[in-house]
């Protein structure tokens, strides 16, 4: 379908028109989801490059594609290269939304993410504690986004050897998970899992 629908696209339209470059954002994404990353990321470079073009490199849906290459990069284990994305999605955001934009902070957690999986915990925590703070303000202390890096805090805490830190936070992603979705939902049970491996520790 997104084939079909990027041919017509490019026929009707040209390759630099925004629904065309969408689709190719969207088959990037396809890519990701089915393993195929070096498709992915050409997908994602067509994109970024067209749409830097055509609409600048500070617009939000450039800066969707810079995220997604972030995420993208992280995927294939370049870390250097995913943290080059995301802070220049993250200044890109700040500029254009705000710093306490939800999708400002969206970026912020993915960078407390990476930095965990560098290593560098004292700059995860930084981000995960930006990205909580500006959840709780912007959606509310039990949205689901508030709750995820809530999590996030715990599994950095538990990973820290802060382990009543890290139980402090998995029983509130728990009760909030438990309220917002249910004990049965994946999130709610991820939580449980997580919990029981920090007892365990």
């Amino acid at each position: 379908m997104y084939m079909r629908a990027l041919q017509g696209y490019e026929e009707a339209l040209r390759s630099k028109h925004i629904p065309t470059l969408q689709t190719v954002n969207n088959l990037g994404l396809l890519y990701a989801d089915l393993g195929k990353l070096g498709e992915a990321e050409k997908m994602h470079m067509r994109a970024l490059r067209g749409k830097e073009e055509t609409l600048g490199p500070k617009h939000t849906s450039t800066l969707d594609t810079v995220n997604n290459l972030g995420i993208l990069y992280k995927s294939q284990g370049k870390l250097a290269e995913a943290e080059k994305m995301y802070i220049r999605a993250l200044q890109g955001k700040e500029e254009a939304l705000g710093p306490k934009h939800t999708l400002t902070l969206q970026t912020v957690n993915n960078l407390g993410i990476l930095y965990k999986n560098q290593g560098k915990l004292g700059e995860a925590e930084q981000m995960y504690m930006r990205a909580l703070q500006g959840y709780k303000e912007a959606l509310g202390p039990k949205h689901t986004s508030t709750l995820n890096t809530v999590g996030n805090l715990g599994i950095l805490y538990k990973n820290q050897g802060n382990l009543g830190e890290a139980e402090k936070m998995f029983i509130r992603a728990l009760q909030g998970y438990e309220e917002a979705l249910g004990p049965k939902h994946t999130s709610t049970l991820q939580t449980v899992n997580n919990l029981g491996i920090l007892y365990k520790n």
